[in-house]
């Protein structure tokens, strides 16, 4: 089998846009980045700022509705879709340059992301890819919610939803993922919260860049104020947020994923537990 290899983006791209749950509008500089370098993070707006590498192992258990890599001044929100497309580019090395604390919602799927990293364009580089290969059985798992990790020489996911609404029924979607099924059958997913929660999020700081664009508002019926672009558009955006979640690690996992109602806080459990056993202290 010929041996897979490093990418970064080939030229420097920038964007901008307002943050999911900050509102604030923000601007992004993606540059290349040498073999080995990982996808690193940096806060061009706060002094002293360190750069952040998710590749060191960084996660934050203590987000329910967002992925954040760093601590304080210099952490950076939101990362979830971006990272996503990532994956999905197989892009290894990266500098994400960013002016404020959260990325741009763009229109709350991982498509805009791609749209714009592929623009860019992609340039293989010398050094061997790293993988996360399973070897056996992994679990975590807080009350109802649960994600397993089985060994397999793809990279399958199952992922269950259960919600107490009926425009979100219980369902299971099942897909073997590369980038191709994940352009095609995933990417597009928008996020996605219930009616009756978006007013408790903004009393909580949380949703003010929302709108009906990059937003799933769901009532009883369905979106309010736009249509669904699959029928199971919220379920596909769990498995969308999944695969950003679980590329913090900063390399692809070969392996089958089950997961049940798992969020943000339990993705990123998994990744710690991952990290410790499969890339810590490992080249």
């Amino acid at each position: 089998m010929a041996e897979i290899r490093q990418k970064t983006i080939r030229d420097e791209i920038s964007f901008s846009g307002k943050g999911l749950q900050t509102g604030a509008q923000v601007s992004v500089v993606c540059r290349p980045a040498g073999e080995g370098s990982g996808i690193v993070f940096l806060r061009t707006d706060t002094e002293n700022s360190v750069p952040i590498r998710v590749n060191d192992g960084i996660f934050s258990v203590s987000e329910k509705r967002r992925s954040t890599i760093g601590m304080g001044p210099h952490s950076v929100q939101t990362i979830e879709h971006l990272m996503a497309a990532l994956w999905a580019l197989e892009i290894d090395n990266v500098q994400i340059d960013i002016n404020g604390a959260e990325l741009p919602a763009l229109d709350g799927s991982a498509k805009g992301f791609l749209d714009i990293l592929g623009a860019a364009g992609i340039s293989e580089q010398n050094a061997p890819r790293h993988i996360v290969k399973i070897t056996e059985k992994e679990e975590v798992s807080d009350g109802k919610a649960s994600i397993t990790i089985l060994p397999n020489e793809s990279f399958k996911v199952s992922y269950s939803i259960d919600y107490a609404i009926s425009s979100i029924p219980r369902e299971t979607f099942t897909i073997t993922l590369d980038n191709n099924s994940f352009i095609k059958e995933i990417a597009p997913a928008r996020t996605f919260c219930l009616k009756q929660e978006a007013e408790q999020l903004l009393k909580a700081g949380l949703g003010k860049g929302a709108d009906c664009e990059n937003t799933l508002v769901m009532d009883e019926t369905g979106p309010v104020g736009t249509v669904l672009r699959f029928p199971n558009e919220p379920l596909r955006h769990k498995i969308l947020d999944l695969v950003g979640d679980m590329y913090m690690l900063g390399r692809p996992i070969m392996g089958e994923i089950i997961a049940e109602r798992s969020g943000h806080a339990l993705n990123a459990l998994m990744a710690e537990k991952l990290f410790q056993k499969y890339v810590r202290n490992r080249s």
